[in-house]
């Protein structure tokens, strides 16, 4: 089929040769496409938008034909959330928990540590009853040992392929969205049940943790003067293996037992010789566990950044560990067999995933433990391979060759041997009968939701059955051809041949035109349907109005007709305009604005445009989803601003605009061209007047102009050096000529100033304003020493020659001066300077005790970083900057006032000379205006503009720094004025740094990675690790 637009033009072919007022109903039926041949499947590909009668490609491929029932449901089979046979069961992640779920798998295959736990008495008798476990209340474990009793029980007989562990990870207080410390968690973990088990009477249960996981070493320090033999005895539940330089376990364990001279500072002091000797010193294994954990040092403190790094290094481990080398006292029974590997993915200590490899101590099958996720190793053997390709090292160092009953890993953490024993474990551990009830119970819950969702599903797929018949009948039906026929929008065909939404009621107000029918130009998302099949949709989901043969608009027709004609008409018409308006005009003419000549023909195509497309602004969604209200008005608003054709000469009080400038007069034929595309165009003959009300205006204004330029002129003549800044006075070195200076604020000098350099631009300023120097109290606001140095840029020091001249030009609200007199009979005498008014200490307290809260309390102030090297300011380029600013901050773009806008500090009125109020606040507020202007600090290339706060502290400012040039907390030295910045928990406002301070960064070595930041952002905040938890006893 034919592209749209090509459908669209054949569509209006006919509007060529027919006038509007010629339209005819065949006319109508073309425009709407009535005719148009439908598309046939398999030949069409995709549907055909331009073409009602296309009713291929709308979705009606997933119905016809048979459908597999699955299909007509989003519904996981229950089945697959059943415990497979002779399988294990899963625990849930509840966000960063996989590595409590590799250790409580590991720990439930320990069968002794389980028989042990399932013996500890339980609160759980006080939640039954005669007959069982009262069903209105869920049993809520209340120790630790509870928990692991539930948790282990449900691992051994539960029905569900996982379970949820949320219940004993909330009871240790342990935060489910940060990832910690496997290995520090499960020594502390180890800690804490070994001191909650000691409580109990049992010794099989009191023991069991020494029984199963504790050793003993001694560590050994011999004298090498007389042979003295010092023994300090310890007990260790992991073995602490440094793994950097070695490629082998047995390598690690004789470096953890070697032997370490103890010579020159650290020499050791001998009890015997009573004096510091040369001595070695050593561990000595004196006897080994049941279950030898060892804890692989893959996480270690990197002293280059101050954080922990995870070594990928490969380390080869054999599946039988022979330990009697080891040991001090030989002879016993000391060979190991591998029972579990655990595992972390990922190469940064900060990020990553826990798994765990145990073998079943009862059938000897190795298990691969991922969370939910459970996988049998096939052939009795460890796989680790597939784990070692999961993340690629940055070192490319190949995975060595390892023998049979050998493996090699750059990922395992900690190994987990099993004494080697002659016969083979065959015992069971039964659950408990109180422990099984509960089992049973929440067996029973799982089988009630897998019977709620087989329903579920049954149900859905019922549904699906009868939509299929549905559609396979109407769909069949749908073309019209030449019996009677109803439009339907697409979108809602579409919907309804769409499984996973349920179908709404036909909305086709989106399609009407004003006339209240089926908009001509909403036909490309129509589809003309057969009055058998509307019948049916509208009875099963109403919905309407109803689109029949009756709802095809002429007057829309007619309208687009008259629109098109006019368009091909528009450059034949433009050129015989432009040959009109280059003759003179003779008699009476139009005023058109010069404006809308320039740009009449790109307008009358944008009018028609509009009319031709009218429809576009209401084009919501169809079925309900129309635009948004505010938008469309926000939109019509904007339209309704943009100036129309011949607009451009209208005054605002809608009449002939004054200036002859901005018109032209045109011809009577040219106008009546120009007014076949602006009907509405305001029109302007030669002979209307101009604005009655414009012209009062324009004199009243050339009077007022006159008038301020005369008074312009007056001023910079009474006052030249004050308007040029020459021959100014200073109170840091008092002129001989004069013992008295009066003060204007610098404010008041730079308005007048504006004045008289553009006179007709702005207002004349007639109150000189010196209230805003003086408290409510009518006191000065400032020192002498202070005038001398920081507040000198906000006042203005006058002569008296010129203070004369100032109380001729302006109002003089206060008057303010400074009077110099000699004290004393010495020689030479001393000279003091009094100030009237006086000085008002209260204020100037309360003035500066602002002043410096301002700036210790901001709230995203803008400072500059910039980074040197070797002292000397240099441009770096940065990282993607967050809360970066622009090159330039809100506070640069000076926003200049409108002209004539009053000042609130100076009456500029021509009459009244009222005195203006001004509180302490008002002041304030004046003098961070005037602070602001004259200390604002104007950015250079290569620094960068942060935004901060000051309540945040030093090290979130580090963090900022850190994306802006690219170096990490720890290599960056901070400075501002010469002071180091160096307390991370201090505050900015703390610290002194205050709006548009400028801070040096110098690096000690930039990181040259920044993919390899992600470890730094990770620790930018202090390590909590299981402070607060219960493993801490919390």
């Amino acid at each position: 089929m034919a592209p749209r637009l090509q459908l669209e033009k054949a569509a209006w072919r006919w509007a060529e040769t027919v006038r509007p007022e010629e339209v005819s109903q065949e006319h109508i039926e073309t425009a709407y496409r009535i005719w148009l041949e439908p598309c046939i499947r398999g030949v069409c590909r995709r549907n055909c938008k331009g073409n009602p009668n296309c009713l291929v490609g709308i979705g009606e491929h997933i119905w016809l034909g048979e459908i597999d029932e699955n299909s007509f449901h989003n519904i996981d089979d229950p089945n697959c959330e059943r415990r497979k046979k002779n399988s294990f069961v899963g625990l849930t992640n509840l966000g960063a928990t996989c590595y409590v779920n590799t250790f409580l798998q590991v720990w439930f295959l320990n069968l002794e540590l389980r028989q042990a736990l399932y013996l500890c008495p339980s609160t759980c008798s006080d939640y039954m009853m005669g007959d069982g476990i009262q069903e209105e209340k869920d049993y809520e474990p209340q120790t630790i040992c509870e928990h692991l009793q539930y948790l282990f029980a449900l691992l051994q007989n539960s029905n569900r392929r996982y379970i949820d562990p949320s219940g004993f990870v909330k009871a240790l207080g342990l935060d489910t969205g940060q990832q910690q410390d496997a290995q520090e968690f499960s020594k502390l973990f180890m800690s804490l049940l070994e001191d909650t088990l000691s409580k109990q009477k049992n010794p099989d249960v009191r023991n069991i943790v020494q029984q199963q996981f504790c050793g003993e070493y001694a560590y050994v320090t011999v004298c090498n003067q007389c042979g003295r033999e010092s023994k300090l005895l310890s007990k260790f539940y992991e073995l602490e293996l440094n793994i950097q330089g070695h490629k082998q376990l047995t390598d690690c364990i004789s470096e953890f037992l070697k032997e370490e001279k103890l010579e020159g500072d650290n020499r050791y002091f001998c009890e015997n010789c009573q004096s510091k000797q040369n001595a070695t010193r050593k561990i000595r294994l004196l006897s080994l566990p049941c279950t030898l954990n060892l804890q692989l040092m893959r996480f270690v403190f990197d002293r280059q950044t101050g954080h922990k790094k995870k070594l990928n290094t490969y380390i080869g481990f054999s599946e039988i560990l022979d330990m009697e080398p080891y040991v001090e006292h030989k002879g016993g029974s000391y060979v190991y067999e591998l029972s579990a590997v655990l595992i972390h993915r990922g190469v940064s200590a900060y990020s990553g995933h826990y798994i765990a490899h145990v073998k079943d101590p009862q059938s000897g099958e190795w298990y691969k433990f991922n969370d939910e996720d459970i996988e049998k190793m096939e052939g009795k053997k460890l796989q680790l391979g597939i784990e070692e390709d999961l993340e690629p090292s940055k070192s490319q160092t190949r995975k060595p060759k390892c023998g049979k009953g050998t493996h090699c890993s750059r990922n395992a953490y900690m190994l987990v041997y099993r004494l080697q024993t002659q016969e083979k474990t065959t015992t069971t551990v039964q659950v408990p009968a109180f422990l099984q009830e509960l089992v049973d119970r929440d067996n029973c819950k799982f089988e009630e939701w897998c019977i709620e969702m087989a329903e579920m599903r049954k149900q859905s797929v019922d549904k699906g059955k009868a939509k299929h018949e549905e559609v396979k009948e109407l769909y069949q039906r749908l073309p019209a051809g030449a019996e009677p026929y109803e439009f339907v929008s697409l979108e809602w065909l579409q919907k309804w041949l769409d499984e996973s939404t349920p179908t709404k009621p036909i909305d086709n107000h989106a399609c009407l035109c004003s006339h209240d029918k089926l908009h001509p130009d909403k036909i490309s998302i129509m589809k003309r349907i057969s009055e058998y099949a509307a019948d049916i949709f509208y009875s099963r989901y109403g919905g309407g109005p109803r689109l029949t043969v009756k709802a095809l608009c002429k007057e829309c027709v007619v309208e687009r007709c008259r629109v098109l004609r006019l368009k091909s008409q528009l450059n034949e018409d433009y050129k015989t305009v432009n040959n009109l308006l280059k003759a003179t005009v003779k008699g009476d003419g139009f005023w058109v604005g010069k404006s809308s000549l320039r740009s009449w023909r790109q307008l009358a195509l944008e009018q028609l445009d509009e009319q031709d497309g009218d429809v576009d602004q209401s084009n919501g969604k169809m079925n309900g989803n129309t635009l948004n209200k505010d938008e469309s008005k926000e939109e019509r608003k904007e339209e309704e601003e943009e100036l129309n054709f011949n607009e451009d000469i209208l005054c605002p009080h809608g009449e002939l605009c004054i200036s002859e400038n901005e018109r032209r007069l045109v011809s009577k034929e040219a106008w009546s061209k120009l007014q076949q595309y602006f009907p509405k165009a305001p029109e302007f003959p030669s002979y209307r007047e101009c604005c009655s009300q414009c012209k009062i205006l324009e004199r009243e204004g050339e009077e007022n102009e006159a008038l301020h330029k005369m008074i312009a002129n007056e001023q910079k003549t009474s006052l030249p050096n004050l308007f040029q800044d020459k021959n100014r006075p200073c109170l840091s070195n008092w002129p001989e000529e004069t013992d008295v200076l009066y003060i204007v604020s610098q404010f008041f000098v730079e308005e007048w100033r504006k004045f008289v350099r553009k006179p007709t631009r702005c207002s004349p300023v007639s109150s000189v304003g010196n209230s805003a120097l003086l408290c409510p109290h009518g006191g000065l606001m400032f020192t002498f020493a202070s005038m001398t140095k920081e507040d000198s840029k906000l006042i203005a020091l006058i002569w008296p020659s010129e203070w004369q001249m100032i109380q001729k030009l302006f109002v003089v609200d206060h008057v303010i001066k400074i009077t110099r007199s000699e004290v004393g009979d010495g020689d030479p005498s001393e000279t003091q300077y009094i100030s009237e008014p006086k000085l008002c200490p209260e204020c100037r307290e309360g003035l500066l005790c602002q002043q410096q809260r301002d700036l210790r309390e901001y709230t995203q102030a803008t400072i500059y970083v910039h980074k040197v090297v070797d002292n000397k300011k240099v441009m770096k380029d940065s990282a993607p900057e967050l809360n970066v600013s622009s090159s330039e901050t809100e506070e640069d773009k000076e926003e200049a006032k409108p002209d004539g806008e009053k000042d609130p500090d100076f009456n500029q009125s021509n009459g009244g000379t009222k005195r203006q109020k001004i509180t302490h606040q008002n002041y304030i507020a004046y003098q961070k205006q005037v602070i602001r202007r004259s200390m604002r600090h104007r950015k250079v290339r290569g620094e960068k503009a942060l935004l901060v706060s000051a309540n945040q502290t030093l090290k979130e400012l580090k963090i900022q720094i850190m994306h802006a040039f690219s170096v990490a907390p720890f290599d960056q030295n901070l400075s501002i004025d010469g002071k180091i910045l160096s307390d991370d928990c201090a505050t900015l406002g703390t610290l002194g740094v205050i709006p548009e301070s400028v801070i040096l960064l110098k690096a000690d070595e930039p990181i040259a990675d920044y993919a390899a930041m992600d470890d730094v952002m990770q620790v930018c905040m202090p390590e909590e690790g299981f402070k607060g938890t219960g493993l801490l006893g919390h």
